[in-house]
C-alpha cells in the first residue's frame, strides 16, 4: 500500500500477507468453532506457524516498527499531521465494524451494558471486538513514535534499554501476578519489543542485506522453537489458557528478533515484481487491514460451514488446504473495503514530511531494495 508521502514498499506487503494469513489461519483452524485440536501439533515444523498462528500479530508489530522508521527516521516530520494521517486511514472502517457490532448488540444482547463498558475502556484495554485491540496498541505505539525515533537518532542502544526495561518489567509482574501471557499478548506490556526490534531492523538494513546464511540460520531456529512451543501446549494449553509459563517473559522478544531481522533480510535484499504471482501476494498484503478487521465476520462460518456441511477437516493438513481456499476468496472482501469505505477518507491526508530531511545511511544504498 503506498503511503502519504507517494512511497511504496511491495516487499512489505509480502510480509503483510504472510502475517495477515497466519492470523486468518488460527482463527480458520482454532476457533470457536475450529475443526483442529489444541492439543495437536503437525509433524511438519515449519507449520507450527500456522498451527500456532496467534503470532501473526507479533509479525504485523514488528513490521510495523521497522516502517515507520524508514519512513520517518532521518526526516523532518509534522507529528501531528502524522497523527491525523493514521486516523484517517484506520479510524473508517475501525469505527464501523465497531459501531456495526454495537449496534448488532444493542437488539440482540441483555448484557448490552456490559459489552458497552468493554468499548468503552477499549482504547486503554484490549477489550474491542474483532481484533480492533491490535489497532488499540498500534495507536499507544504511535503516541510514543517521536520521542522513540529521537532517541534512535542519538543511540539505538537506548531502544536496546527500552527492550531490556520491558523484560524486567514482565518478569516483576510475573513474579507478583503468576501470569503475565495476557499482557505480554494483549498490550504494549509485551509489543513494545517487537516495535523496538523492528526499528533496530531498519537501523541495521546495511548489515542484513544479501546475509542469506544469516536469516536461514534465524528462519529453522525460530521455527524449530516454535514447533517445540507448539508441542508443549502453545498458547492454549501451556499449561492453560491463560498461561503460568514464564516463556511468556521473553516470547514476544524472541518473536520480534526473529522477525525484524527476516524483514529487513527481505526489504533490502529483494525486489519483488509488481506483477504475476508477487503482484497478487501484494495485494493480499494491500488490504491486510481490511482482512484482518472483516475476517472475523466470515473465518469461523467458513470453517464450520465446510466441517460440517462438505467434509471432516480435523485433519491439520486438510484444514490447512482448505483455509487457504477460505483465505483466497477474502481478496474480494478487502478490495470492497478499502476501495468503497477507506479509500475515500484518504483524500484527507495531508504531507507530514517537511523539505530538507536527510534519508539515513543506512537507507541510501539503496534503501530496501523491494521498495518501488
Amino acid at each position: 500500500m503506498r503511503s502519504s508521502s507517494g512511497e511504496y514498499f511491495i516487499a512489505l506487503d509480502h510480509v503483510r500477507a504472510l502475517a495477515m494469513l497466519v492470523a486468518f489461519a488460527w482463527h480458520f483452524l482454532h476457533g470457536p468453532l475450529g475443526p483442529v485440536p489444541h492439543d495437536y501439533a503437525p509433524t511438519i515444523f515449519p507449520l507450527a506457524l500456522l498451527d500456532e498462528g496467534h503470532t501473526g500479530v507479533a509479525i504485523f508489530m514488528t513490521l510495523s516498527g521497522y516502517l515507520f522508521a524508514k519512513l520517518l527516521d532521518g526526516q523532518q516530520v509534522r507529528y501531528g499531521v502524522f497523527f491525523w494521517n493514521r486516523f484517517v486511514r484506520l479510524a473508517p472502517l475501525l469505527i464501523a465494524v465497531v459501531g456495526g457490532i454495537t449496534l448488532y448488540r444493542y437488539f440482540t444482547d441483555p448484557d448490552f451494558g456490559i459489552y458497552l463498558s468493554m468499548i468503552k475502556r477499549g482504547w486503554i484495554e484490549p477489550t474491542l471486538p474483532n481484533g480492533a485491540w491490535s489497532v488499540v496498541i498500534e495507536m499507544h505505539f504511535y503516541l510514543m513514535l517521536p520521542i522513540v525515533l529521537l532517541l534512535f537518532k542519538r543511540s539505538r542502544f537506548w531502544l536496546l534499554l527500552i527492550v531490556l526495561l520491558a523484560i524486567l518489567l514482565r518478569l516483576h509482574l510475573y513474579a507478583t501476578r503468576g501470569e503475565i501471557q495476557t499482557l505480554s499478548y494483549f498490550t504494549l506490556i509485551g509489543r513494545i519489543d517487537q516495535f523496538m526490534l523492528g526499528i533496530l531492523a531498519f537501523g541495521s538494513s546495511a548489515l542484513l542485506r544479501g546475509r542469506h546464511w544469516l536469516a536461514g540460520a534465524v528462519a529453522i531456529v525460530f521455527l524449530g522453537f516454535y514447533w517445540y512451543f507448539d508441542r508443549i501446549g502453545g498458547f492454549m494449553l501451556n499449561p492453560a489458557y491463560p498461561s503460568t509459563s514464564p516463556l511468556w517473559v521473553v516470547l514476544p522478544t524472541l518473536e520480534g528478533m526473529a522477525y525484524a531481522i527476516l524483514i529487513g533480510y527481505y526489504d533490502n535484499t529483494y525486489r519483488p515484481r509488481a506483477d504475476g504471482i508477487s503482484g497478487w501476494v501484494a495485494r493480499y498484503g494491500a488490504y491486510s487491514y481490511s482482512i484482518y478487521l472483516l475476517h472475523f465476520f466470515f473465518v469461523y462460518r467458513m470453517a464450520a460451514f465446510i466441517h460440517t456441511r462438505i467434509m471432516d477437516i480435523s485433519n491439520f493438513y486438510v484444514a490447512c488446504a482448505w483455509m487457504i481456499v477460505c483465505f483466497a476468496l477474502m481478496l474480494p472482501v478487502g478490495y470492497l473495503s478499502y476501495r468503497f469505505l477507506e479509500s475515500p477518507f484518504l483524500k484527507y491526508r495531508r504531507k507530514y514530511l517537511l523539505p530538507g530531511g536527510q534519508r539515513p545511511i543506512a537507507q541510501a544504498v539503496p534503501a530496501g531494495e523491494g521498495a518501488n
